[in-house]
């Protein structure tokens, strides 16, 4: 299953920018946390977890890990 990383926009909309990083299946725009999500908000590969500015979300996080297997060659 592909996942991939689904923007939270803060206060504002999507003027007030990203406010925190979910985890996705697929292209959803249900994240892994059960929050529902602007379906046209920005998205990143999964590999960026961690990598971003702005947080990420610890439940959506926890899911990840426990339903994707660690391979060193995806984690650079």
């Amino acid at each position: 299953m592909m996942h991939q990383m689904r923007a939270e926009y803060g206060a504002g909309g999507e003027a007030g920018g990203v406010r925190l990083w979910h985890m996705v299946r697929g292209s959803q725009s249900v994240a892994m946390c059960g929050r529902e999500l602007d379906p046209a908000a920005p998205v990143r590969e999964a590999v960026d977890w961690g990598r971003t500015a702005e947080l990420c979300c610890h439940t959506c996080g926890a899911y990840f890990l426990r339903e994707t297997p660690y391979l060193a060659s995806e984690h650079p």
